[in-house]
């Protein structure tokens, strides 16, 4: 009896794993249950970690500083790399949009700070502090202690003020984001499944939607041309795979010549289909692919480290395998092949070809779906390397004594995002399972809110029950509720904005890791993901910026 009490008592190894362990199983059976179709969510583990931290259950400082940054690491790294590949479309279709409303959502809380200081007798250390933890923003309250430290006469005691106002301000901020989602969801009467869905179908219509068709060849111009020649061929995206030829059909190669009567089978972009038939002629009723001949179709996974980041020409697919690729499939979307389209990792190739032929080509290729189950670790911490020492990189920005810098949240994502987009550098390749990376996004964000339950519970109910707790926590309130209140109805009302796009700019804006995983939770899909990383970046470096500004203009 007496060794499991120690293990609750006595600091060691086993007793962090212990007590991380019940936190993070209590506050997630706490944030599964629903009321009224409501849960927390992964937020349940920082009230979990609160009532832990309240009646002394603790971890060493140290291990909760490494577990909690970590674990950020983890979570805002998986995000990056899930959303990556489709972040720089977001941001070029309404990206703009997006981060004027999340810089609006900054620049208010600044504002609504300097009030609560000026007119409500707040230290503005304190009021700095409040406006990190109600934003949720820990890389802003590292700024602003590192800021107060430039300044000469500030004193011990005010330079303890950004933290207590942080701890005071840090749970209703994650609260307070969770409440304007739960809010604007009532009033607008939103059901986030069906939202998802819009999103999903607004997506797909931006996307090049593939299609097929067989003409026969009426162009006295195309006799005897080869494929390669056939005009705008290339330029429309289309990609001719079969040819009959005297009633035989054929793999089409670009050396394969046409002739009046030939019948071609091609795919791509369904808007372009009717280019091509003005060139070749008539539509008809035969579709080759129905057609009995020696020539099949067959999908090919990109699974060979070598074969990933080079072009389609560059290996020289038709001359060297005899086949020809129809279509290209990454991340569940189809795009047209062009000669100069690179592969990547994990891509799903639609080939046609002779099957002795094909059967070549996808042992080159690798072909292995057991391969792309298994995770590539190294990638995964090269790119941690790179976002740490991107976000640990000082940026001197003109009229700021001091640098800022991205942190330990924003330099990971950012090098995800890029990483993921680049898809491959040498022998290392950036693809994560979708398994793999649900489950590194669920710990990290679990052991980060763990971290700061524990940490902040013995001073939370002591800031609120002595001094000015509860009345710091009022201002903090109206630092977090007014501007998000304000732009998520803004949104709606004028914009029509997508429900789960929305709470994904309100999560971004407040950069706020529980309150995307609480919108996740909401419905399926990435749309909240997605706005979430297109303002994450902006709004990190404003509120780093932004706190700084206000000590050195206002203290």
């Amino acid at each position: 009896m007496d060794s499991i009490v120690q293990l609750f008592t006595v600091d060691s190894v086993a007793h962090a794993v212990l007590i991380f362990s019940l936190v993070i199983a209590v506050g997630l059976g706490l944030g599964s249950i629903r009321i009224r179709g409501v849960n927390l969510g992964v937020a349940g583990v920082l009230f979990a970690g609160l009532v832990f931290g309240h009646y002394g259950v603790t971890i060493n400082e140290q291990v909760l500083e490494f577990t909690r940054e970590f674990g950020l690491i983890l979570f805002v790294y998986t995000i990056g790399m899930q959303v990556g590949p489709g972040f720089f479309s977001s941001l070029k279709h309404n990206g703009l949009s997006l981060n004027l409303m999340a810089a609006f959502i900054v620049i208010l809380g600044a504002v609504i700070t300097i009030l609560v200081s000026h007119f409500g007798n707040i230290p503005l250390p304190a009021a700095v502090g409040l406006f990190s933890g109600a934003t949720t923003n820990t890389p802003s309250l590292a700024a602003a202690q590192q800021a107060l430290k430039e300044i000469p006469s500030i004193t011990a005691e005010a330079s303890k003020m950004p933290g207590l106002g942080y701890a005071v301000a840090y749970p209703f901020g994650i609260i307070g984001i969770i409440l304007t989602m739960v809010m604007t969801r009532l009033i607008f009467k939103i059901n986030p499944q069906k939202e998802a869905q819009e999103h999903q179908q607004r997506q797909a219509k931006n996307m090049v939607v593939l299609g097929s068709v067989d003409l026969k060849v009426e162009n006295p111009n195309l006799n005897g041309l080869t494929i390669k020649n056939i005009p705008s061929l290339k330029e429309t995206g289309m990609i001719i795979s079969r040819v009959m030829h005297a009633g035989q059909v054929q793999v089409a190669l670009p050396s394969t010549k046409v002739h009046i009567g030939d019948i071609l089978h091609a795919v791509g972009p369904k808007e372009k289909l009717g280019e091509l038939q003005v060139i070749v002629g008539s539509k008809v009723d035969v579709d080759l692919r129905e057609v009995k001949s020696k020539i099949t179709v067959r999908r090919v996974i990109v699974t060979k480290q070598e074969v990933a980041g080079k072009s389609i020409v560059e290996m020289d697919v038709t001359n060297r395998y005899g086949v020809t690729i129809t279509r290209v499939s990454r991340s569940e979307i189809e795009f047209p092949v062009t000669a100069d389209m690179e592969l990547n990792f994990a891509d799903t190739l639609v080939v046609v070809g002779e099957e002795t032929a094909i059967q070549k080509f996808a042992s080159d290729m690798g072909d292995s779906p057991r391969q792309l189950d298994h995770p590539q670790l190294i990638p995964v911490f090269v790119g941690i390397v790179l976002g740490v020492i991107l976000g640990s990189w000082p940026i001197h920005l003109p009229g700021i004594p001091a640098a800022v810098k991205l942190g330990l949240a924003g330099g990971p994502l950012i090098v995800a995002i890029v990483l993921s987009r680049i898809g491959r550098i040498g022998r290392l390749i950036w693809y994560m399972p979708m398994s793999a990376n649900f489950m590194l996004r669920e710990f990290g964000i679990a052991l980060f809110l763990a971290c700061v339950g524990l940490r902040s519970g013995d001073q939370f109910v002591k800031t609120l029950l002595e001094g000015n707790g509860f009345y710091w926590m009022g201002a903090a309130v109206l630092i977090t509720l007014v501007p998000i209140f304000i732009i998520a109805g803004f949104a709606r009302i004028k914009y029509r904005m997508n429900y789960m796009s929305l709470c994904g700019l309100l999560a971004g804006s407040m950069t706020d890791p529980p309150a995307l995983a609480f919108a996740n939770q909401m419905a399926a899909g990435s749309a909240p993901s997605i706005a979430y990383a297109t303002v994450y970046p902006l709004v990190m470096l404003l509120r780093v910026i932004s706190v700084q500004i206000l000590i050195l203009l206002f203290v």
